[in-house]
């Protein structure tokens, strides 16, 4: 008899919480009634971070605006448990360590700059297009490169780390993975977030206070907004600063990037990388965008014990609606051999297949070793291994209707099967 394969709750108004940390977040309720105020203080951070590091100098300080507007929409919006406020808390002080050892690293070591990153396959699809398996597929291969959890959170050595060993780096993105599987045991039905596997590089836009981080695991519209009307360039230079970083550590020939972020600030992504290689994921949208919203309702569970799947459904709907227009406006106006798409249905039929068209188009050799790796890839990350992912568009205040409706152009554009 089959085992019964475990599903991901959908009562997402009412997040799981082990009783010690349902304990812990009373006693931050209480002390919230009686005065304490529990916000975020920019000043604060920036002072334990420098007394973290030693260190004291950010260079520009461009990055201060977009950390304050957060911080501010954290504040005034975003109704963190304790927890919650602790842990951004730690994730803002622990960015802030970054660009001060950063700047200091650049400082002694400028040739870092002029790295050549070799050539980027960038993945620049919808959330849950099957982004993750092609990023993890591609990263196999053994010359390429990827941004991989535990030096997303940690891009530099951590102090007394010797050079080449970062076992201490990867024991904190070990107990970070333990950490997420305590809180909320289903979300690795959702998304597999291991520390030793290839992560969202959005990771490293963290840095700079620019990155849909935030909006994905927070209620902060203000901040999101504000996001949307900034130009990215200078975020994204930095970015390409900390691939550097990473190349210089741990070096290969060529890199493979993937967020959807990249979607939204395609324009810049073409300009800081002028030979990349974009890879369009597609899937059916009447599975993709609920899918995401499940995601970050979850996602949202961890921080907050008010998550509104409507609002969710409202505001990630709207995004994709706008990633597809600002992605096809973008595209129509580039090099169309820079592109390469890619259907959700393929990739799951035909992983190797896939694989030879992407590679192809960026000029990358598909040899015996690296569809060996791959395979072996392909054989360890099966569907439904921690859990069967349910979700319904009804759950966040969508239909089949509007979705549908909404997202027909970007269908027939690029022959989108219905699942």
């Amino acid at each position: 008899m089959a085992k019964r394969v475990a599903e991901t709750p959908t009562d997402y108004e009412r997040p799981y919480r082990p009783l010690p940390v349902a304990l812990l977040n009373a006693a931050g309720r209480a002390a919230r009634r009686v005065g304490a105020s529990g916000k975020l203080d920019v000043d604060s951070m920036v002072a334990k971070a420098r007394r973290r590091t030693g260190l004291s100098s950010f260079g520009d300080e461009w990055f201060m605006e977009p950390l304050s507007v957060l911080v501010r929409s954290i504040n005034e919006e975003a109704d963190l448990t304790l927890l919650g406020r602790m842990i951004q808390r730690r994730r803002i002080e622990g960015a802030l360590a970054t660009r001060l050892r950063v700047e200091e690293l650049l400082r002694q070591r400028p040739e870092i700059r002029e790295i050549e990153l070799g050539q980027i396959v960038v993945i620049a699809g919808l959330q849950r297009t099957g982004t993750t398996t092609l990023h993890r597929l591609i990263a196999s291969h053994p010359e390429m490169r990827a941004v991989e959890a535990w030096e997303g959170l940690n891009p530099l050595p951590l102090p007394r780390e010797e050079p080449g060993d970062p076992h201490a780096r990867i024991r904190q993105a070990l107990i970070a993975e333990r950490a997420i599987a305590y809180l909320a045991p289903a979300f690795f039905a959702v998304h597999p977030a291991e520390h030793d596997a290839p992560e969202e590089d959005v990771l490293l836009l963290d840095v700079s206070f620019m990155s849909q981080s935030a909006e994905a695991t927070m209620h902060v519209p203000a901040y999101s907004r504000w996001l949307e009307d900034q130009d990215h360039t200078r975020a994204y230079e930095e970015f390409r600063a900390l691939l550097q970083v990473l190349h210089w550590q741990r070096p290969r020939r060529h890199w493979v990037l993937k967020t959807p972020h990249h979607m939204e600030y395609l324009d810049v992504v073409l300009e800081v990388f002028p030979t990349a290689t974009v890879v369009r994921t597609h899937r059916d949208p009447l599975k993709s965008v609920p899918s995401f919203c499940s995601m970050v309702a979850h996602g949202r569970g961890l921080f907050s014990d008010r998550v509104d799947p409507r609002e969710i459904g409202a505001h990630w709907f709207a995004k994709t609606c706008r990633l597809v227009e600002r992605t096809a406006r973008v595209r129509e106006a580039a090099d169309p051999r820079r592109f390469v798409d890619v259907s959700y249905v393929d990739l799951v039929g035909d992983p190797m297949a896939v694989l030879g068209k992407v590679y192809e188009r960026a000029g990358i050799p598909f040899g015996p070793d690296a569809r060996k790796a791959a395979e072996r890839t392909a054989s360890r990350n099966v569907q439904h291994r921690y859990g069967r992912h349910v979700y319904e568009p009804e759950s966040f205040g969508l239909s089949r209707e509007v979705i549908e409706h909404e997202m027909a152009a970007y269908r027939k554009r690029h022959g989108i099967p219905r699942e």
